[in-house]
């Protein structure tokens, strides 16, 4: 009979001294991954407007043309295919594979990742920031106590994962958002959770301070979810109670199709990289072109996360008909697909953009309500794409704010519904990323 090894004692673990060293460095590490993380959020979208917005004007277009997004899509194919084949790590993890808090990656794999990342986004890929700030800020960290000799292995991923923690705090408008995602997604459960996630924690806290100390020092505005100018919304009723068990329903389904498509491009993307990043892309900007031509709302709607375009379309819902919202979210999920396996970023934004219209196309049904079936949408998308239900639950209520209070308990029925039925309509065996030749 062998003797079982003594689990530690977590209340120990935080009395001692070597845990509150821990904890004074994480707060120390907080800030500089803060503003790696605030200047490469900020680059992302000064990128985004100088390519869509002041080259074509340079170039003497009094707008941007409706075919322009063939031009930076075939570029960041071409693009993010080189930096996947020949810099280290590959450019980051696929997005097919979900959101999670993996390993710190080797330092000398972050320019990789932080290029392909800044060229999906910025280039107008229907990918998130999420994914990549996780891996840079763990990985800054990770390098930043390199120095520390005597710094246990351990320690050093705790000091990394407070890493991600800063890096992706401000993102979600709450270092309490950035640890509840982390915490969630990383599987961390017990006692000893709370040992583990009180560095991040702290350096989230960290790094939301500095986030704020540079949108007043520099001008450029805060990074925030919440979509302002709801209309009020009333208390849940009976009806509506039903619409969250079929919203539920058809997000699974929605979500299934989605990954199913993306399955279909991952042994291309393994094959022929450069040829299949290059198509995905082109065929993303021939779906952004189409959704224009047909609808004749801005190509915007259909390219990049569609974190910064979320509140204008819910603001101008009046404005989106039912055949120009069924346009939308067929051509954002399908551009979402190839995404997910041909570039690199993460994959909760457009997640929740879908959602979203989605649920502005079910509030066109008797007794919904706008912002119900928004933030139905929005918690069911996220959970079947996720997997994480209470990260999504959390998620759709920073998005909705005090307006969004009232119908929480749809939001949660329907983000329910989801992850089980998810669970039973995909398959069990865990995603594979396709391998660069």
């Amino acid at each position: 009979m062998t003797d079982t090894p003594a689990r530690p004692d977590p209340l120990a673990v935080m009395r001692s001294r070597p845990y509150l060293g821990l904890l004074l460095l994480a707060a120390a590490l907080g800030a500089p991954v803060a503003v790696v993380a605030y200047y490469f959020l900020k680059l992302t979208v000064l990128l985004q407007h100088w390519l869509f917005t002041d080259l074509p004007t340079a170039l003497g277009f009094a707008t941007e043309p409706t075919w322009w997004p063939l031009v930076p899509l075939a570029v960041a194919g071409v693009a993010v295919a080189l930096v996947i084949r020949f810099l280290p790590g590959a450019g980051g993890e696929v997005p097919i594979l979900g959101f999670h808090a993996g390993a710190a990656p080797v330092p000398r794999a972050l320019p990789g990742i932080a290029l392909a990342a800044l060229i999906s986004i910025g280039f107008g890929a229907v990918i998130g920031p999420e994914g990549p700030l996780v891996a840079i800020g763990g990985g800054l960290a990770y390098l930043m106590v390199g120095f520390l000799k005597k710094l246990p292995d351990s320690a050093r991923r705790v000091i990394a994962g407070s890493g991600s923690f800063a890096a992706i705090s401000t993102l979600l408008g709450t270092p309490l958002g950035a640890t509840f995602l982390l915490m969630e997604a990383s599987g961390l459960a017990g006692a000893m959770a709370t040992a583990v996630l009180l560095p991040g924690l702290l350096a989230a806290g960290i790094g939301a301070l500095v986030f704020t100390g540079l949108d007043s020092a520099t001008g450029f505005g805060t990074f925030s979810l919440a979509i302002p100018n709801l209309p009020a919304a009333g208390a849940p009723t009976v009806s509506e109670f039903a619409y969250a068990v079929g919203i539920g329903l058809v997000a699974a389904v929605a979500c299934l199709l989605i990954r199913k498509t993306a399955g279909l491009v991952a042994p291309f993307v393994a094959r022929r990289l450069l040829i299949v990043t290059t198509t995905v892309g082109l065929a993303t900007a021939g779906l952004a072109i189409l959704y224009a031509e047909v609808t004749g709302h801005p190509t915007s709607d259909v390219l990049f996360s569609g974190q910064s375009a979320l509140p204008l379309v819910v603001d101008h819902a009046t404005e989106y008909t039912v055949g120009a919202l069924v346009l939308l979210v067929a051509c954002k999920a399908l551009a979402y697909a190839g995404a997910l396996v041909a570039f690199r970023g993460g994959p909760t934004f457009p997640a929740l953009f879908i959602g979203a219209a989605g649920g502005m196309l079910a509030s066109h049904l008797p007794g919904l309500s706008l912002v119900a079936g928004v933030a139905m949408g929005l918690g069911a998308m996220t959970t079947g794409m996720l997997r994480l239900p209470f990260t999504a639950a959390l998620v759709t209520t920073l998005v909705l704010g005090s307006d969004g209070f009232a119908v929480i308990p749809l939001t949660i029925v329907a983000v329910v519904v989801c992850h089980v039925a998810t669970l039973h309509v995909t398959d069990p065996t865990p995603a594979t990323a396709p391998t660069p030749p």
